[in-house]
């Protein structure tokens, strides 16, 4: 059983290797100033401190943490799906119940727009 996990990690390493390779050699690379600007605060990084900045990237983005980090206890429920009792599984429904009914508060609401 352990053999198979290694013949896995080696097979997925030598595949990730070649993809990052080619890559490397055969990507297009032209510089300009839009791709070498900060885009990653949402705002232009050089300006006063006491200027007003659009709070709406940093709520998008916990949003995007928040329900990224939820789907992310789904995923051993659906490795082991077959061994939860009949309780377990209904405290799962539950609770993608509520992780859906969060989101369509938040797309109601206007949360996911970028205006």
């Amino acid at each position: 059983m352990n053999i198979i996990l290694y013949i896995y990690l080696i097979i997925s390493f030598i595949i990730s290797s070649i993809i990052l390779l080619f890559s490397i050699i055969f990507s297009f690379k032209s510089p300009n100033k839009e791709k070498v600007t900060i885009y990653e605060c949402g705002f232009n990084a050089f300006h006063s401190i006491g200027e007003p900045f659009s709070i709406k990237f940093f709520l998008v983005a916990i949003l995007f943490l928040i329900f990224d980090l939820e789907i992310l206890y789904l995923f051993p429920w659906v490795i082991n799906s077959n061994l939860l009792n009949y309780f377990s599984q209904t405290i799962i429904f539950l609770f993608l119940i509520l992780l859906i009914s969060g989101l369509l508060y938040e797309w109601i609401k206007g949360g996911l727009e970028w205006r």
